[in-house]
C-alpha cells in the first residue's frame, strides 16, 4: 500500500474554515495528479465542489471525500468513495482495489493535512474511520471499519521519509 508523501500534499481551507476549526462538520475533499503524484486537500465545513466540478474528474470520479461528524456515539470519520455507477473510467472490482490500495495514504492525507486541527481538538484523534465504497454493484457496495484517526498519525519516519 503506498503511503503519503508529505511533501507531494497541498492543503487549502475554504469557506469559514482555518486550521484550527471549526470542529464538526468538517468536510475533506481530496483529489491528486496521476502524472505527478501530488494529493489536492481541500478542508471546510463543505466539500470543494469546485475542484471536483470539472469535466475529467466527473469522469474518473477518483476524489475521495470524508467528513467528521460527533454525535452521541462519539466522532466519526465518514469516508466515501465512488466505486461504480453513472460515467465512470473502469469496472467496479478494479475501482474497489485501486481505492483499497491507497485508502492508507488517503487516511494519512486527511490526519496530516489537519494537524493542527487535530492538536487542538485531540479527542477526534479517537474518530472511529468508516469507509463507504458506493457502487450499483452490491458486492462491491460496502461499508467498512478502518480503525480509528489515531492510526494515521503521521509518525517520526513517516514525516521524514
Amino acid at each position: 500500500m503506498p503511503t503519503l508523501k508529505p511533501e507531494k500534499l497541498h492543503v487549502k481551507f475554504i469557506g469559514n474554515s482555518d486550521p484550527e476549526g471549526p470542529a464538526s462538520p468538517r468536510r475533506y475533499t481530496l483529489t491528486h495528479s496521476d502524472i505527478t503524484g501530488e494529493l489536492f486537500l481541500s478542508v471546510g465545513t463543505v466539500y470543494d465542489r469546485e475542484t471536483i466540478s470539472g469535466f475529467y474528474t466527473r469522469i474518473m470520479r477518483d476524489e475521495v471525500l470524508a467528513e467528521l461528524l460527533e454525535d452521541s456515539n462519539g466522532p466519526k470519520l465518514h469516508v466515501y468513495c465512488h466505486v461504480s455507477g453513472g460515467l465512470v473510467v473502469g469496472n467496479a472490482r478494479w475501482r474497489y482495489t485501486i481505492f483499497k490500495q491507497h485508502m492508507l495514504q488517503v487516511l494519512q492525507a486527511f490526519r496530516y493535512g489537519d494537524e493542527i486541527f487535530f492538536g487542538h481538538h485531540p479527542h477526534f484523534d479517537e474518530a472511529r474511520v468508516i469507509v463507504h465504497f458506493s457502487s450499483t454493484n452490491k458486492r462491491f457496495n460496502l461499508q467498512e471499519n478502518w480503525g480509528s484517526l489515531a492510526d494515521y498519525r503521521p509518525l517520526e519516519a513517516f514525516e521524514h521519509a
